[in-house]
């Protein structure tokens, strides 16, 4: 019998769940498998979207959502809750912030290999390892890793406006037709900048949320993960301040160290937490042949609204155009450094700016674009700023 606690909270966030919009992730989930896990960084709507799924299925007596921070798991366990729900005729049961359960990994394994008639679902901070765990998940979970808002998404969700969903090729060569709606998108875009990434501004008090969401993650997610002490996490949240005052950062491993007081070995594996947990994303070169594994060239701060934030709302804007472009780029494409422009995807070279922004850059190229902010129209290799936002 499951506890009536646990079912009355169930319903009350069931209730308070809007279904006007979902994020690009919903409709990438094989929600049929019979382990789904959901990461990211905190604030882009995972629990939401778990709960829209919920309330989407005509069979919703059979499924249970649980966050494993409730205070009923102080007594019971993951493994004792989901024993009772199949004996309830449970089907489906999902596990919001599991990383808050000690030994979530090896109970998730348990029920799993116990129960093969249920589809059990969870979610985790993005710096979660289901690789590093007391159990390796790897075999049998399907894990998605979910970014907050795109502008396409922004437009949606805050102002109604159906943008087209394009690909990476539909902006370099197709033929891109904005709604009547978007007809001027420019004021909209600053708007997205500024406060458009983190779906619960729409809630207000956006600063102060950052805030919250920026400490959180670094003094409680990181440690948790990399058995650090507090005096740690704080040299990390220091380190996190001097990107942010010069974002885009070109790493300097001693600078970084001789500042926050540690050896210079340590850094990479600061930055490399800082990235997982999205709070930073670090530009890399192509020299390790794989995604993730070249030089870091530059350091971004992971979004334009935490930039613009963190800069007390007087970011660089060359800078703010190169980490959307980045930001918004990373989620379907591998993303390096070019040696003459800004970025590189496959075989086409980037030059980012603004409106006088010229083709020096990008000249010696053989697929090169100038990518302009300011401006509503593509002309030749120049492709306004914006559409790079609609890709998700």
């Amino acid at each position: 019998m499951i506890d009536y606690a646990l079912i009355s909270f169930m319903e009350e966030r069931l209730k308070n769940t809007p279904m006007a919009f979902s994020r690009y992730m919903y409709t990438r989930i094989n929600w049929n498998s019979r382990l789904v896990g959901l990461t990211g960084p905190r604030g882009v709507g995972k629990s939401t979207m778990m709960l829209q799924h919920m309330l989407a299925q005509s069979s919703g007596k059979d499924m249970l959502y649980v966050t494993a921070d409730h205070t009923w798991f102080a007594t019971h366990s993951l493994v004792e809750l989901a024993d009772d729900f199949v004996k309830s005729g449970g089907k489906w049961l999902c596990i919001d912030e599991a990383h808050r359960y000690g030994g979530w990994s090896r109970e998730i394994k348990q029920i799993y290999d116990g129960h093969p008639g249920l589809r059990i679902a969870f979610t985790g901070s993005s710096v979660l390892d289901i690789n590093k765990g007391e159990a390796d998940l790897s075999r049998r979970a399907l894990m998605y890793h979910m970014q907050g808002l795109s502008f396409r998404e922004y437009l949606k969700m805050f102002h109604s406006i159906e943008a087209p969903l394009l690909s990476l090729d539909d902006i370099l060569h197709g033929d891109v037709k904005m709604p009547e709606a978007l007809e001027h998108p420019l004021p909209l875009f600053r708007q997205y900048l500024s406060e458009g990434y983190y779906p619960f501004a729409i809630e207000g008090d956006l600063a102060l949320r950052i805030q919250q969401i920026v400490n959180l993650t670094v003094e409680t997610d990181i440690p948790l993960y990399a058995d650090m002490k507090a005096a740690t996490a704080r040299k990390i949240k220091h380190m996190l301040g001097i990107i942010a005052a010069s974002a885009p950062y070109k790493p300097s491993v001693d600078h970084l160290a001789q500042e926050i007081k540690v050896s210079k070995n340590n850094v990479p594996d600061y930055l490399l937490w800082l990235e997982k947990a999205g709070m930073i994303g670090q530009l890399r070169d192509d020299t390790g042949g794989m995604r993730g594994l070249g030089k870091v060239e530059k350091v971004f701060l992971d979004n334009p609204t935490l930039m613009t934030v963190l800069s007390g709302n007087n970011p660089n804007i060359g800078n703010l155009r190169d980490t959307f472009f980045y930001n918004q780029m990373r989620v379907d494409n591998d993303v390096m450094s070019s040696k003459i422009s800004d970025f590189r995807i496959k075989d086409a070279t980037f030059e980012v700016g603004g409106r006088n922004k010229g083709q020096r850059q990008v000249r010696k190229a053989s697929e090169g674009y100038v990518v302009k902010d300011d401006i509503e129209y593509r002309h030749a290799n120049v492709i306004p700023l914006f559409l790079f936002g609609l890709t998700y």
